[in-house]
């Protein structure tokens, strides 16, 4: 018996730079979750499937961008799925400057070239 192993697309990794805005620090804690809650998190949930994301605070160490937003998306279509929602969100321009997209794929040079993954370091 032959098996046929499909080749997949890898997930596509975007770390999203942003940036408060005063509309967004004028709010209290309680009610910047109630937006984020009510308003944006259920249009994401509406519009996207195969998507995962970790939110990480940066504004101690920097005052261009405030948070970075990771995003994981089984592919391409989810991805911009995914940022067609945020886009429809007070979370696009209103809350937050989107100050850059970095989107990637995790050690796409290696999978490239059939190489280990030789940059990916776990000490």
């Amino acid at each position: 018996m032959t098996t046929v192993t499909e080749k997949t697309a890898p997930p596509v990794t975007a770390f999203m730079l942003i940036k408060t805005t005063p509309e967004w620090l004028a709010m209290t804690p309680q009610e910047r979750v109630r937006a984020f809650t009510t308003q944006v998190i259920p249009a994401i949930r509406a519009k996207t499937t195969g998507v995962r994301s970790r939110f990480y605070d940066t504004e101690f160490y920097s005052t261009r961008v405030t948070d970075v937003w990771v995003w994981e998306a089984d592919d391409h279509d989810a991805y911009q799925l995914l940022i067609d929602a945020l886009r429809e969100t007070p979370f696009w321009d209103r809350y937050f400057t989107v100050v850059d997209l970095l989107v990637g794929t995790e050690n796409g040079y290696a999978r490239t070239y059939g190489l280990d993954a030789v940059a990916t370091i776990t000490t």
